[in-house]
């Protein structure tokens, strides 16, 4: 078996029966029914000890959720991920277009890390983890979180916006070299920087501009929001689009090409990126 979370339970006033005290604990058994499954099959552990349904909580214990590899749907998944960069710790996967990341898909990247990358050793060690997301139809860089300390904490550094990312897109229409977009989303504050590297003309979308693409925030489809709000919509977008430009078949030119941050357990400045894809450079040959 193959430990998939952990919890340690909150101080009770009165104790209580742990199926009753489990509901929600677990991010993939929210229900008092899955608890109680999870139990029958011996899958749940309190203080290293298997759980029984006449078990009291009072807060304190060590409560350890597995998954039994033989029943696991992300071990009979085949799905060859290229890692970028790995450790004990965390993990820089690249993520093909056209594949979600996570979900209640059978083909999903979160159900393709375990065969792809090796077991931590360490004593807090999860079946890995992806923190934060990118879109299905983006291509590009995804950190995977193998231990709960260093879920944590690449959690808390997206927060602090202490992971910087880098983004590529195909843009159509002229296009400013370089500037900074700021309309909110979904009511709240967001910002992104873009500097257009390359255009060429173009004679169905007048130009087509390779661009440079730093988030400062991470809303829900922040850069192709942004880039339609000035009218710059990215190739092959179908959801944010101008009228009659859109791209059919290619898919969507988007690419998170980099990520810079701090380890947050061996404090090693990590920079990884990943080149463009071929559909990128069949535009620009100079990339």
């Amino acid at each position: 078996m193959q430990l998939v979370e952990t919890h340690i339970a909150q101080k009770q006033e009165n104790a209580i029966r742990f199926q009753e005290y489990g509901v929600g604990i677990f991010n993939i058994i929210p229900t008092k029914s899955g608890i109680k499954k999870a139990i029958k099959k011996g899958l749940i552990f309190i203080d290293d000890n298997l759980a029984t349904t006449s078990k009291y909580i009072s807060g304190g214990e060590k409560i350890e959720l597995f998954e039994s590899e033989k029943s696991s749907t992300f071990e009979r998944l085949k799905l060859d991920l290229e890692v970028l960069f790995e450790d004990d710790y965390l993990a820089i996967i690249h993520k093909p277009a056209g594949i979600l990341v996570s979900g209640n898909k059978f083909i999903t990247i979160a159900n393709g890390l375990t065969q792809n990358l090796k077991k931590s050793n360490q004593f807090d060690a999860l079946k890995p983890k992806p923190v934060h997301r990118l879109d299905y139809p983006t291509s590009g860089l995804l950190l995977v979180g193998k231990t709960s300390a260093s879920i944590q904490n690449l959690n808390k550094l997206f927060e602090n916006k202490k992971i910087e990312k880098t983004y590529f897109a195909v843009t159509i229409a002229k296009m400013k070299s370089k500037g900074s977009i700021s309309c909110s989303i979904d009511n709240k504050e967001s910002l992104t920087d873009y500097e257009v590297l390359e255009s060429v003309k173009s004679e169905r979308f007048e130009f087509l501009n390779l661009v440079k693409l730093s988030p400062k925030t991470g809303r829900k489809h922040q850069l192709r929001i942004h880039l339609l709000s000035i009218g710059n919509p990215i190739l092959g977008d179908k959801q944010y689009f101008l009228e009659n430009k859109i791209l059919k078949g290619k898919g969507l030119y988007l690419h998170a090409a980099s990520l810079d941050f701090t380890h947050p357990i061996t404090k090693e400045k990590l920079t990884i990126s990943k080149e463009l894809p071929k559909k990128f450079r069949n535009i620009f040959r100079n990339f």
